[in-house]
């Protein structure tokens, strides 16, 4: 094992991947931050110039009952915040060199199985398995890192994304099962899913969702124009599954479509409902029939990415999808 930059399982960077060349005739460049819905481009710090980058992928699950969502910030605690502690502690890098971003900015309270971020290192890894080990060991039992991969320059976590799939867990009985509390809604009342099913389809295709977003927490003017490829509800004995997959999503959109689709299921507004509210453009005209659901029920499962986007730079270490332990010899006797 190699050492450098004080993190875990590293080389030299020499390899070819396609990242900044590492040559002693290389200049300053910049490097990509986020601006809004765009990348800009600043100049490095004097630390970081004229070394090589080299971009990894990770896959992350976790569980959003305790956390503040996904975006950055320090109390209360974050997801994002969380994992780049232990990215920090790990590779010895400053937050601002790490250029840690995520595909979805989960709210409070949502979970994920299937959150895809990247981040950057002025090193190679000899193995990823390593580092992978180290991260689960340091984040706490409720955010877990399923895979490491090296990532192309190309590659970013959010803007490569093709589409995202989120699915909404409601449970239809009258006495809520203990074990799915936290991941769960519970309905009391019983769910015409068939009507359900008809207004969802009326989500799929290109549409302008201003009447279904929430004002967002921060200046970004996003664009409300989405295209959503499928919306289906799903019945699994007394569980509903709404699986909804979508180029990207507005803020609360996910939790607002399924607001309204909870309370058409409750037979208290009719399915024409929802062409009519899209037409609006007004989210107050979404407020006057429904509310946004709760977010415990919600869970990004899957960011999909075109295949060229999940290409392995050349001469980069294996994706790590973990490691087994086993023991080779038994060290208790037999009796």
């Amino acid at each position: 094992m190699g050492s450098g930059g004080g993190a875990l399982g590293l080389s030299s960077p020499l390899f070819a991947n396609g990242h900044l060349s590492s040559s002693s005739n290389s200049t300053s460049l910049p490097l990509p931050v986020e601006d809004g819905n765009h990348l800009a481009m600043v100049k490095p710090s004097s630390s970081v110039v004229n070394l090589p980058h080299y971009k990894w992928r990770l896959l992350i699950a976790y569980d959003g009952t305790r956390y503040a969502g996904w975006q950055f910030q320090v109390s209360p605690p974050t997801i994002q915040c969380i994992v780049e502690k232990a990215l920090i502690q790990i590779t010895k890098l400053e937050r601002e060199c790490l250029h840690f971003v995520g595909a979805s900015r989960t709210d409070t309270g949502v979970h994920a199985w299937g959150q895809v971020a990247h981040f950057i290192t002025p090193f190679n890894y000899d193995s990823l398995e390593t580092i992978h080990a180290a991260l689960n060991g340091l984040l706490p039992s409720d955010i877990r890192v399923r895979e490491i991969s090296a990532a192309t320059p190309e590659f970013h976590a959010r803007f490569s994304a093709k589409s995202k799939v989120y699915h909404y867990k409601i449970y239809n009985d009258t006495i809520m099962d203990p074990f799915q509390r936290h991941y769960v809604y519970h309905s009391v009342y019983k769910l015409n899913t068939a009507a359900m099913r008809e207004a969802a389809k009326m989500f799929i295709g290109k549409h302008d969702f201003s009447a279904f977003v929430n004002a967002s927490r921060n200046d970004r003017v996003p664009d409300p124009v989405k295209t959503i490829f499928r919306f289906d509800v799903i019945e699994m004995g007394p569980l509903i599954q709404l699986e909804v997959e979508g180029s990207g999503f507005l803020y609360r959109q996910v939790r607002n479509m399924v607001a309204l689709l909870i309370q058409i299921g409750k037979e208290a507004i009719p399915t024409e409902i929802v062409p009519k509210i899209l037409a609006t453009l007004d989210r107050r005209e979404l407020a006057k029939y429904a509310l946004s659901a709760p977010p415990h029920g919600l869970c990004l499962v899957s960011v999909k990415y075109n295949q060229e986007h999940l290409l392995l730079p050349s001469d980069c270490p294996t994706t790590s999808f973990g490691r087994h332990h086993t023991i080779t010899k038994c060290k208790l006797p037999f009796y």
